[in-house]
């Protein structure tokens, strides 16, 4: 904080809904379930070619399921913090004071679900666009966010300046 300011903004923690897996993965997951079928309950002569796949499917599919679930935003006064990653973990910083844009989108299986993308546009060089997947749709994430942008704008004495022609 600078000069003891006060700043009206609790920390905010976000996480993907376990439904973004399920439409990320669908045809993996579809594959894996008919592969299981077809190895266990048909007189296939070659069964053991659909158990391997199937098999390192699942494999690929709990990556997945904990990768999804190790994804956290941090919408702190300051920053919008990103946690992610399995084996080797990352964490991604981007000042408020730098969002430039915003956007939310939902797919068809998203709105089935009731999730939304959010898309955060910034001038960060190292993130200049931050994809918030699976969040729940009755958030408005976007207007706390914008709350948190235009209060470091005028904190910092940011104007924008545009040229329209």
């Amino acid at each position: 904080m600078l000069n003891n300011e006060f700043i009206p903004f609790q920390t905010v923690t976000i996480r993907p809904h376990w439904g973004q897996f399920c439409i990320n993965e669908f045809p993996g997951i579809l594959l894996c379930i008919a592969g299981y079928w077809v190895s266990r309950f048909t007189d296939f002569d070659f069964h053991e070619f659909f158990i391997w796949p199937s098999l390192f499917l699942t494999i690929y599919l709990f990556f997945q399921v904990v990768y999804m679930a190790r994804i956290e935003y941090v919408l702190t006064a300051e920053q919008l913090i990103t946690l992610h990653g399995v084996l080797s973990h990352s964490t991604d910083y981007i000042e408020l004071y730098r969002v430039i844009d915003y956007q939310q989108h939902q797919s068809l299986p998203q709105q089935l679900f009731g999730l939304k993308t959010i898309t955060i546009y910034s001038g960060d060089r190292n993130n200049p666009k931050l994809n918030m997947i699976g969040i729940k749709a009755r958030l408005d994430i976007v207007g706390e966010i914008r709350k948190r942008v235009e209060f470091n704008k005028k904190r910092k004495g940011i104007y924008e300046i545009t040229n329209r022609s």
